[in-house]
């Protein structure tokens, strides 16, 4: 448990140190939108960069194009199309 917690604190001090770097050139510039997308990205990475150090299963898209086809697909298997 002690090593996530280093894995996080890790991944935390690499988004503070990007965030420093980065954000005072977007908010001197007046890159208002590319700030926002900035910081939904870098939040958005963290938490899934935390979810992997927790060694937390997360589904990737694949999973979910494979439960939006599988009715049809058990479908298209019930009434003799495919085996």
């Amino acid at each position: 448990m002690l090593s996530h917690m280093v894995n996080v604190l890790g991944i935390l001090l690499v988004a503070v140190v990007i965030c420093l770097l980065e954000v005072p050139y977007m908010w001197k510039k007046g890159l208002k939108k590319e700030l926002w997308l900035f910081s939904v990205l870098l939040v958005l990475g963290v938490g899934i960069s935390c979810a992997k150090a927790f060694t937390w299963t997360i589904p990737t898209p694949l999973d979910w194009i494979t439960a939006i086809y599988r009715p049809f697909s058990n479908f298209l298997i019930h009434i003799g199309l495919i085996k």
